[in-house]
C-alpha cells in the first residue's frame, strides 16, 4: 500500500520578510491612508451580505476581475504599486496585471473559506499574496475532506505564493481571532486572462 501525502497538490512558497521591516511599514502606511478603501456587498446564496473586510483593486487599465457577483475595474497601476508588481515578477518570474487589496481592520474582519477558482484566472492560476501590518492566521482545508487542514502565520512583509493545484483542489480562510490585533493589509496578486 502507498502512503498518500495529505498535503499534496498544496503547492505554495512562503518567504517570509519578502520585504524588509521599512519596505512593510512604508507600504502599509501609504496603503491604509492612499487607498479609498471600501466595504462592498455581494449576494450569497441568493442574500445580500456585507463584506468582512474592506477592498480595492488596481491593475493594468481595462482589467477586469469578476469574483462573488461583482465586477471589478482596474483603472491603473495607482497608489505607486507599479514598483511593487516588478518586486512580485522577480520572485515569481511572472507579471500579474490585477491585484486585489483588501484591508482587516481588527480580528472581527476576516475572509471565510473559499479558492481563488474563477474562469479568468486559468486552470490553474498563481496567485502572489503580500502581507503588510499585523501577523494573522492563515488556514487551507482539503475540497475532499475538510479534515485535512494546515495553518501558516503570516507577518509584515511576508510573500506567499500559491500555483498549481492549491486553488483547485484546496480552500483558504483568514479566520477571526479574539486576540487584539491591529491591522493587516492583504495583496493578491493575479493575471486576469481576457
Amino acid at each position: 500500500m502507498t502512503a498518500v501525502d495529505p498535503l499534496a497538490g498544496l503547492d505554495i512558497q512562503h518567504i517570509p520578510g519578502f520585504l524588509k521591516p521599512e519596505a512593510a511599514r512604508h507600504w502599509f502606511e501609504c496603503l491604509r491612508r492612499g487607498v479609498n478603501w471600501q466595504q462592498e456587498q455581494f449576494q450569497i446564496f441568493g442574500r445580500r451580505m456585507t463584506s468582512p473586510r474592506l477592498t480595492a483593486c488596481a491593475g493594468e487599465a481595462g482589467t477586469s476581475y469578476r469574483y462573488a457577483g461583482t465586477a471589478h475595474q482596474a483603472m491603473g497601476w495607482c497608489w505607486g504599486l507599479a514598483e511593487l508588481v516588478q518586486d512580485i515578477r522577480e520572485a515569481a518570474g511572472w507579471y500579474p496585471n490585477f491585484v486585489l487589496l483588501n484591508l482587516y481592520r481588527d480580528g472581527q474582519d476576516a475572509m471565510g473559506w473559499h479558492s481563488d477558482d474563477e474562469a479568468s484566472l486559468g486552470p490553474e492560476p498563481l496567485i502572489a499574496s503580500l502581507s503588510l501590518g499585523e501577523t494573522r492566521r492563515f488556514r487551507f482545508r482539503r475540497r475532499d475532506n475538510h479534515r485535512t487542514t494546515f495553518a501558516m502565520q503570516l507577518s509584515d512583509g511576508d510573500l506567499l505564493l500559491m500555483w498549481g493545484r492549491s486553488q483547485r483542489d484546496w480552500q483558504h480562510t483568514l479566520p477571526r481571532t479574539r486576540r487584539a490585533v491591529g491591522p493587516r493589509i492583504n495583496l493578491t496578486f493575479r493575471r486576469i486572462s481576457s
